[in-house]
């Protein structure tokens, strides 16, 4: 079938619109009508090169739409169905066997390959290959194919259009907090980057009851956001050391920091504002180079611990409609980091994502 898409052709170029086509969807594979994309950074990492997905690729991983097809194999979802797309994975490694989908002996390959595990891809154009299959499912696109494994239907009851991010990037904050760290009622808690992802996990952090919650990033308008959204402290690291802050605020340190930037010397001065036995979750890296230096009796004479998260170790099938019931309930109000863009916007959308316009870019499909 023709589909319409955004392709990325050259590396830090802008996406073109096209007419692809799309293969029907195989044995185990979805067809889905897409309503809605969130733009999510890694989209922006693997279209400037910085991962090995071959372009030109179509992109995009925070899909949610209809369930259009499903092939002969598929009994989870029918047509009709309410989904969105989140992670691909094997289901036959060790790590799927324990219900650690996130951490998937195949998810480079089923993720950043741009093909099926055979090395196929459902897009091309006029015989031309196009990278497709992208975490399952490139939805940067009006129709999409994805996995049995990585759909996840969802109810009625709320706007579809606004559900994709959870997908991605609101279930890797939201889940480090609640499913990595386990933070716990009464604790003291830091987030260090606060877009879309660390104001996830702060508005998580206060569903787990922390009771010091402190955000930490050099945009003041995003700290006074996520003081609305929970935090009890904000530290501006133009104003301060945020250590020194951090030392200032909890009188002993951290029992919970959380590094959305990647960055070495904030996660290093996360580490460093952790209380004895205080854990430090990284959720991700400035390159494929990028090393972290400790102190290392500092980090070692106080059972300090540092954490490596992806996708905020979530079971998307339950995690994911956990997060929609907190936000109907109130508690989890990720609305509010969004604003939507017509598909013909999508390349305004990621300029307004990288510039820091718009905290949670949300592109709609035209149908």
């Amino acid at each position: 079938m023709q589909i319409k898409a955004a392709v990325a052709r050259e590396a830090k170029q802008a996406l073109s619109i096209e007419t692809l086509e799309l293969e029907q969807p195989d044995t185990h594979e979805i067809l889905v009508k897409v309503l809605a994309t969130g733009v999510c950074h890694t989209d922006l990492v693997v279209r400037d090169g910085m991962l090995p997905t071959p372009l030109p690729a179509v992109l995009g991983h925070e899909g949610a739409g209809i369930v259009e097809h499903v092939g002969a194999g598929v009994t989870k979802v029918k047509p009709g169905d309410r989904v969105v797309m989140t992670f691909n994975s094997c289901g036959t490694c060790p790590s799927c066997h324990h219900h650690d989908s996130v951490y998937c002996h195949e998810f480079f390959p089923l993720n950043f390959n741009g093909a099926r595990l055979d090395g196929s891809s459902p897009i091309s154009k006029d015989g031309e290959a196009i990278s497709g299959n992208f975490f399952g499912q490139s939805s940067f696109a009006n129709f999409a194919l994805c996995n049995e494994r990585n759909v996840v239907q969802v109810p009625d009851g709320i706007e579809l259009e606004l559900l994709g991010p959870l997908a991605c990037g609101i279930q890797t904050g939201a889940g480090a907090i609640i499913n990595a760290l386990k933070v716990t009622p009464g604790s003291t808690v830091a987030v260090f980057g606060v877009g879309s992802v660390g104001l996830s996990a702060i508005m998580a952090a206060k569903v787990c009851s922390a009771t010091t919650i402190i955000a930490v990033d050099q945009n003041a308008e995003r700290l006074a956001l996520a003081k609305e959204l929970g935090a009890t402290h904000t530290v501006n690291v133009n104003d301060c050391n945020s250590t020194e802050e951090i030392m200032n605020i909890t009188g002993y340190g951290l029992n919970f920091a959380l590094d959305t930037t990647g960055l070495p010397p904030v996660i290093r001065n996360a580490v460093e504002a952790l209380a004895p036995k205080g854990t430090c979750g990284i959720l991700g890296a400035s390159g494929p180079d990028a090393e972290i230096c400790l102190n290392e009796t500092h980090f070692m004479s106080a059972g300090r611990r540092l954490m490596g998260i992806v996708e905020g170790e979530s079971h998307p099938e339950t995690f994911i409609p956990e997060l929609i019931r907190l936000h109907q309930a109130g508690f989890f109000p990720f609305d509010k980091l969004v604003r939507f863009y017509e598909f013909e916007e999508i390349n305004q959308a990621i300029a307004d994502s990288e510039s820091g316009v718009t905290i949670k870019p949300i592109v709609r499909m035209p149908h």
